[in-house]
């Protein structure tokens, strides 16, 4: 099968095209026929992405984590997927990614793609829907009436975060670049902060949560506007190097709840929640979805890639 994996170069890491052998699933595994990959530039740079779970180097990895596409085989032990059924979810960050014709998965990973929704716009929802929610819910406890203040609204998090702290009922204050201002509001913030005109932690205060998906000095500042007991969550990967205990333990990665993918189709195939593709782009041009800028680009939400139709799987139960 085709897939694009990971190299290293004097001029750093860079993705190629390549041939590799399509995989084959474990009894409790699902081989999926990847229609569109959803894709964050700086993932190439992850430890998870270059590395295994052991801390040993990975060479060539395939990236992207989030998918919408097509079981194509499936192990013995799996008995609530069809062949042929249509999926959108995740995979394992350790393992090779979406950028491929097929990835390996498993059943608590993924659930039926939304019914209204093509698949590049479902491949934008996996990572980005349920970090917003795990981190909205799971992790900031975010109750109706308590006033949120949200980074980056209009990013892949972003646009997320918003309406569903607006559906929950919350207050919800969000930072945007000035040509996103309208977006944000129309997702449902009830005040926006154009952060390239104005200082949020000047006219911010006493929030219940901040979810920060901008890191740095946006991070460093937000603990300012909290409430005493406030809550703060961040997503950025580089935390780690922070020596500020409090970011770190607000830190978390995402999990793949199959639970929340039916739930956040749910709410997409009704209208309650929407999602926006910044750009598709061809598999063969996937390096330049990691290094931008695109032509055309929307300017929010999140990039795809589209992967033409290839040859068919083996069709397998064991």
């Amino acid at each position: 099968m085709k897939a694009m994996q990971l190299h290293e170069t004097p001029q750093g890491l860079t993705l190629r095209p390549a041939q590799v052998l399509q995989p084959k699933p474990d009894p409790a595994e699902i081989l999926v026929k990847v229609h569109a990959a959803g894709i964050i530039p700086t993932e190439l740079n992850w430890e998870p992405t270059t590395h295994t779970k052991t801390g040993d180097k990975r060479p060539n990895a395939i990236p992207s984590h989030e998918f919408s596409g097509v079981v194509a085989a499936k192990g013995s032990e799996v008995t609530d997927f069809a062949i042929g059924q249509t999926v959108y979810g995740m995979n394992d960050w350790f393992t090779d990614g979406a950028l491929a014709e097929f990835c390996i998965t498993q059943p608590p990973s993924i659930a039926a793609k939304p019914s209204t929704l093509t698949d590049e716009e479902a491949a934008t929802v996996p990572i980005s829907a349920l970090t917003a929610w795990q981190a909205l819910f799971d992790r900031a406890k975010l109750q109706p009436k308590e006033r949120i203040l949200i980074h980056g609204g209009s990013g892949g998090v972003g646009t997320f975060a918003v309406q569903l702290a607006h559906r929950h009922g919350a207050y919800v204050i969000s930072t945007a670049s000035t040509k996103n201002i309208s977006l944000v509001k129309r997702l449902g913030a009830d005040e926006v902060i154009d952060y390239k005109t104005t200082l949020f932690q000047n006219v911010v205060h006493d929030v219940d949560v901040v979810l920060d998906t901008v890191g740095g000095e946006t991070l460093d500042l937000s603990w300012s506007v909290l409430k005493p007991q406030g809550r703060l969550v961040t997503i950025v990967s580089d935390i780690a190097d922070l020596a500020d205990p409090r970011a770190k333990n607000s830190f978390f990665i995402v999990e793949p709840k199959q639970n929340q993918l039916i739930e956040v189709a749910k709410l997409l195939d009704t209208g309650s929640l929407k999602t926006f593709v910044n750009a598709t782009v061809p598999f063969e041009d996937a390096p330049t979805a990691y290094t931008g800028p695109l032509p055309n680009a929307l300017g929010y939400g999140k990039t795809v890639i589209t992967l033409t139709s290839g040859g068919p799987a083996v069709t397998t139960s064991s």
